[in-house]
């Protein structure tokens, strides 16, 4: 069953690109103590992800912290060179963490993966958004199929 409002996240580990080069973060890092927009599309630089939905929240940055966002969460089943340069060249720097879920662990332990395989995309995660409170789900939006409507930004911001 995918997680839903009150699960508390799972232990996962990402890789986010620094400065000093790719570094690993902690779910308990990312979520204890903040409250986190996080999103999750089904893979960096594919056209509705780029087009709309990582540039909705670089966009929304400043509303979203408005309304108490401690922090703007990307995740993808990519590696963490392809979300690193996801986010640069999206100028995502500062305003979004670009995380790389790089086997899918984080999306399975979710129960939000899916088998893109027949498109030549193996193992990917869902596109979704949550609003995530100390690390406990608190809003959670997955999009049915290839659509994109609640996991926007501009959703999201309806509901804080």
């Amino acid at each position: 069953m995918p997680i839903q409002p009150g699960d508390k996240l799972p232990e996962a580990t990402f890789m986010e690109m620094t400065a000093d080069g790719p570094q690993p973060r902690s779910s308990d890092e990312i979520f204890s103590g903040r409250t986190v927009a996080l999103f999750a599309v089904p893979g960096a630089f594919t056209p509705t992800c780029s087009a709309k939905h990582l540039p909705g929240f670089v966009d929304k940055e400043g509303e979203l912290k408005a309304r108490g966002v401690d922090d703007i969460v990307c995740t993808a089943v990519n590696d963490v060179f392809v979300m690193g340069a996801w986010g640069e060249q999206a100028g995502a720097d500062g305003k979004v963490r670009m995380l790389a879920d790089g086997n899918g662990d984080f999306a399975s332990a979710l129960g939000l993966e899916f088998d893109g395989t027949r498109l030549g995309m193996g193992k990917r995660s869902q596109r979704y958004s949550m609003i995530v409170k100390d690390g406990v789900v608190s809003e959670v939006n997955v999009e049915d199929g290839p659509e994109f409507k609640v996991s926007s930004a501009d959703y999201m911001l309806g509901q804080l």
